[in-house]
């Protein structure tokens, strides 16, 4: 059986190598892909975030609570 899983983290999923899912790797019965999002990014900077979008202020405070 195989997995692929997309992440920013790839290091977080080191730790399966030390449980259960470590011994089924280890006998060939899953096969686990950690496939690092940022290695496909167009930036150099290797930046995957999406521009903001939706409506109000920047700075999070609604003008009208203070009214």
């Amino acid at each position: 059986m195989k997995f692929d899983v997309l992440t920013l983290f790839p290091e977080m999923f080191e730790v399966l190598n030390e449980s259960i899912i470590g011994r089924a790797v280890e006998k060939e019965l899953i096969d686990i892909n950690l496939v690092n999002i940022r290695d496909f990014s167009n930036n150099k900077h290797k930046k995957v975030d999406d521009t903001p979008y939706g409506g109000g202020n920047r700075n999070g405070i609604d003008a009208r609570c203070c009214i």
